[in-house]
């Protein structure tokens, strides 16, 4: 039977199109669609068991991945199969988990399931824009408990022209590169890098995106009421108990709020709401615990929730006793680490990352293999959020989603720093030491100083702040630089990395409806204060990067050659090439420019001697001499016919210097004239047009004698045509 099918299409006013489709493939899923742009297609379903689960949050896993066969292609490496998801698809599935997560019910616990298929790639679309938009699409076509339709697109900026959902072509051209995630009245995730704007530009790119995500949302919509929208579904629910609610308010509130405005530390705040939390379990009876135990602790969080919310909004007064835009005590301290290739401290209160810069050649980039995408970076950063450093005990499972995302934002806020002629290849590790608010900003702080340290000449220093908002609908309070906990209490973690010139790069997650761009640039006004009230802690500890690297550092040098000299510095083999690395002590590394048809070398080492001396050999084998000039040369063979030689400034690179032209006097002996070793100048001639060899001559730099009469020239066959016409012929018979 041939299956009905829904479709929707969305006109993006260029010429471009996105639709979107239910109805044909994977129908046993509780919701499913197919967008399509360009080529580009994405498979999109959704599952949600109809059983609670036995946990307090929701189960959601939100996975995207991209098939090679999308695009053509094999997988990788030995094993020919798609495996884990790489650091691109983790994003993708972060930036569609911000969005979707907040818009379940609180109480809605059952195992959820949103699985993105990227199943036909154009080179002309970037299929993560269309992420998001596919999941909301499939979402509203099931019976899920979910508030509203959302969507997510990418806006670039494009000669001071904005742009919806560009080619990576496009994007290489443009000086923001951002993703915004909404529902129809409200911005919900902001995420993106730029070329320094200013706030108010970034603003209105995030007014940009929202209007074409308005547009996306009607298009579900529409989808939905033609495809017939479901009736969202019964699920069991905790039954509320607002007697008991209010109990527990009455008992913990004011005893919260006198917490929160004694302005302690982490540990000690802890334990005096841990205090306050036992007292009220203890005012139960062992009955009454039974029946409503399970209500206690979600009731006591509420209180202490709304306790230091208003102390924040009423007297202007944070957990730790800091007004709304003060920022932390900080303390930085650079070359920390004596072996690494830069390193540095960075503490602003509690919270403290330690950052390591490591140079390399581009043998060291980090290579990306997407079926989307393929390329390396040559600046790159690694986030480290190890469990000691909440001061709890768990168990390693590799890298997790948060680092990946955190690790990025923070290499997004400093790649643009790092200069286009810069030879190295530059990888950032942050080891994340303690953390009470905002590690991926104390990250950039980290490294901008450790690649200072490093003697990385980065274009300005960059720091970064987390900033976050409290607000009742009537009065609201932005916060710079949160804590962690205001992070959960609050309704908005906003970080932004910046120069003093401008952003670089930012994340926004909005928990609240209808935030108000008035709102919204006053935290980014704030955010810029804050931000550069950092960087001047920055610069107080390094101003500028160091003038060169380390001593034990590797100097990196660029050697421009031709094409056709590239096998000669190899090597049969590689013989050349691993004989002088070993030699040396330097990495080589040979790069072939298809555009220019040059070589790119590479000499990577810690000993001048070393660099030197690879200097010295590409010179000689790239050494051709040019016809009229002079050359100093040193003979290294005598011959009865001449003096082999060599160039001095090109060792190894060899010329017969005839006998005639050794002196202008007629020359029997070679050893009449020259020696073993002896160093002269000689004429470069070119080619002979007779012998068809390279020609230089002694004599045309010396004064001709006077009255010197031209002799014919040397034979140096002479007697052997003779000696041949003597032979007597072979008898044959």
């Amino acid at each position: 039977m041939i299956p009905k099918v829904f479709k929707e299409v969305i006109d993006l006013g260029d010429g471009r199109e996105i639709s979107i489709e239910t109805g044909k493939l994977a129908k046993q899923a509780h919701g499913s669609v197919v967008v399509q742009m360009g080529k580009a297609m994405l498979l999109c379903t959704v599952v949600s068991n109809y059983k609670q689960s036995d946990v307090d949050f929701l189960p959601l896993t939100v996975d995207y991945r991209e098939k090679f066969a999308a695009a053509g292609r094999y997988p990788g490496g030995f094993f020919k199969r798609e495996a884990r998801p790489s650091d691109g698809e983790v994003l993708t599935m972060r930036l569609v988990d911000r969005v979707l997560r907040p818009l379940f019910p609180k109480d809605y616990h059952a195992e959820t399931q949103v699985m993105i298929q990227l199943m036909s790639h154009d080179e002309e679309v970037m299929p993560d824009a269309l992420a998001g938009l596919a999941a909301s699409a499939a979402i509203q076509l099931s019976d899920f408990p979910f508030e509203c339709a959302i969507s997510e697109a990418r806006v670039a900026r494009i000669d001071g022209e904005f742009v919806i959902n560009p080619s990576r072509a496009q994007l290489a051209a443009s000086d923001i590169d951002m993703m915004i995630g909404a529902s129809a009245d409200s911005v919900m995730m902001v995420e993106g890098e730029m070329d320094e704007i200013s706030e108010e530009e970034m603003a209105d790119a995030i007014k940009f995106a929202h209007e074409a995500i308005k547009v996306q949302i009607e298009a579900q919509l529409r989808l939905a009421e033609a495809f017939g929208k479901k009736e969202v579904r019964e699920y069991e629910t905790a039954e509320g108990n607002e007697e008991l609610e209010k109990r527990i308010h009455d008992m913990a509130y004011d005893k919260c709020y006198a917490i929160a405005k004694k302005g302690t530390s982490k540990a000690e705040r802890g334990l005096a709401f841990a205090e306050v939390k036992e007292e009220v379990k203890a005012s139960f009876t062992e009955e009454e615990m039974a029946e409503f135990g399970h209500l206690v602790g979600g009731y006591y969080r509420k209180a202490e929730k709304e306790a230091v919310r208003e102390l924040t909004l009423a007297e202007g007064v944070r957990l730790d006793g800091r007004k709304t835009d003060e920022i932390r005590p900080i303390w930085c301290e650079v070359d920390y680490l004596p072996s690494t290739h830069g390193s540095s401290i960075f503490t602003r209160g509690e919270t403290q990352a330690l950052a390591t810069v490591t140079l390399g050649t581009s043998r060291d980039s980090n290579k990306i293999d997407m079926p989307s995408y393929e390329g390396e970076e040559s600046f790159y950063l690694h986030y480290n959020f190890p469990p000691f450093c909440t001061g709890e005990a768990r168990p390693l499972r590799g890298t997790s989603r948060r680092e990946v995302g955190h690790g990025n934002l923070a290499q997004r806020g400093l790649k643009g720093m790092i200069p286009s002629d810069n030879p190295y290849t530059v990888r950032v590790v942050s080891e994340v030491l303690e953390s009470n608010g905002s590690s991926s900003m104390a990250t950039v702080c980290a490294g901008t100083m450790a690649l200072m340290d490093a003697g990385v000449q980065i274009t300005r220093p960059v720091s970064g702040i987390a900033m976050g908002l409290i607000s009742d609908g009537s009065r609201y309070a932005v916060l710079s630089d949160i804590l962690g906990d205001e992070d959960h209490l609050g309704d908005m973690d906003f970080k932004v990395t910046g120069t003093s010139e401008g952003i670089t790069a930012c994340q926004m997650d909005i928990k609240i409806k209808g935030l108000s761009y008035e709102i919204l640039v006053n935290a980014l006004q704030q955010a810029r204060a804050g931000r550069l009230h950092i960087l001047d802690k920055i610069t107080e500890t390094i101003a500028t990067p160091a003038e060169d690297v380390k001593p034990h550092s590797p100097k990196m040098i660029t050697r421009v050659i031709a094409n056709e000299f590239i096998g000669a510095l190899i090597g049969p083999g590689g013989k050349v090439i691993q004989e002088l690395q070993k030699e040396t002590g330097c990495t080589i590394v040979i790069n072939e420019d298809p555009e220019t048809e040059e070589g790119i070398v590479e000499i990577l080492g810690t000993s001048p001697e070393g660099i030197a001396m690879v200097e010295a050999k590409i010179d000689s084998i790239t050494f051709k001499p040019v016809v009229g000039n002079s050359y100093e040369v040193k003979v290294i063979k005598m011959l009865d016919f001449g003096a082999v030689v060599e160039y001095i400034d090109a060792p190894g690179n060899e010329v017969l210097l005839h006998v005639s032209e050794l002196a202008w006097e007629r020359t029997e002996n070679v050893s009449d004239v020259v020696n073993m070793g002896d160093a002269f100048q000689v004429k470069y001639f070119g080619l002979d047009a007779r012998t068809r060899k390279e020609k230089v001559s002694r004599k045309a730099l010396l004064e001709k004698p006077e009255g010197y009469v031209a002799r014919p020239p040397r034979d140096d066959n002479r007697g052997r045509d003779k000696r041949r016409d003597d032979r007597k012929p072979r008898n044959r018979d």
